[in-house]
């Protein structure tokens, strides 16, 4: 019987000493055990690097990489995406959680459906107290994954456009060398052109309810989605935004159905911290999500 790993999953970090213990330690509990994982230290100036290779000597599935320079998040996944040899592909950044059932229910759907991708449901980890709570699954996540579906097409499912990161997924490693699929470099927001390119590419998509991952949202308010009042970080995501919804040009129900998520989550929570310097950025960009929405 082979042992061979199924799937590889990338794990970038840079200054996560304080998270990335519990996040390895959640794919040593997959159900499936039948991974390895690329961990790629962008140039930490604190102890990740050290938690790393302290993983890696206690389990050879783990494997590190260490930019010599910090290169961003985008690059260091590029980075790892060179070394991927197994038949399926995911991600989980350094400071979230994988449930103990992901890869198992992931790859498991692959492999019976023949899919390219396999997209899961995720929740928030708040901070509270000392500790963490994780968070219900929020409405537009749920419209992208519930109910389950087995090999359907962005056009028979617009709504998985509104799951935009690329940590709920698993696909097959094919599929990315086929479309020659990158994450942008040199850019604060990452997910949201490559998950669209990856829903327009794909022949056949899995959704399933459950949760994958706990997206953490840290206490010390370090993340970059923390810090979106700064107006360079605020026009970042305005960009990422109008670049993956570039990506849907051509799936006019996708691309509405996408519209239709930015304009009843995203530009109210902008709005509420857009300042003088950012609210012109902010109207131009809503209107461009309506006359889209309308079309």
């Amino acid at each position: 019987m082979t042992t061979a790993p199924l799937v590889t999953v990338v794990v970038p970090g840079f200054d996560i000493e304080g998270y990335i213990a519990e996040a390895l330690d959640s794919l040593r509990a997959q159900t499936l055990t039948r991974w390895r994982a690329i961990l790629v230290d962008d140039a930490s100036t604190d102890g990740t690097g050290r938690v790393l290779e302290e993983f890696a000597a206690r389990d050879d599935r783990f494997r590190v990489i260490r930019h010599p320079r910090r290169k961003g998040l985008g690059a260091a996944r590029n980075t790892a995406l060179a070394h991927v040899d197994t038949p399926y592909l995911g991600f989980l950044d350094g400071d979230d959680i994988m449930l103990p059932r992901a890869l198992e229910t992931l790859v498991g759907s692959l492999e019976a459906s023949g899919s390219d991708l396999a997209v899961g449901a995720y929740v928030r980890l708040w901070p509270e107290g000392g500790s963490y709570t994780a968070g219900e699954v929020q409405p537009w996540v749920s419209a992208s994954t519930s109910p389950r579906r087995v090999g359907v097409t962005l056009d028979a499912h617009p709504e998985v456009t509104g799951n935009v990161v690329a940590w709920s997924k698993v696909s097959r490693t094919g599929f990315w060398r086929a479309h020659d699929l990158r994450f942008p470099e040199n850019a604060l927001y990452e997910d949201q052109a490559i998950a669209q390119r990856m829903y327009t590419a794909a022949r056949a998509i899995d959704t399933v309810p459950d949760v994958v991952v706990q997206w953490r949202v840290r206490a010390d308010g370090s993340s970059i989605t923390q810090h979106e009042a700064d107006p360079r970080v605020f026009r970042a995501c305005l960009a990422a935004m109008r670049d993956g919804l570039a990506v849907l040009a051509g799936h006019g129900a996708a691309q509405r159905a996408r519209a239709g998520q930015i304009l009843r989550m995203d530009i109210p929570r902008l709005s509420a911290i857009a300042d003088a310097s950012t609210r012109s950025d902010l109207d131009a960009f809503a209107a461009e999500v309506e006359a889209l929405h309308r079309t």
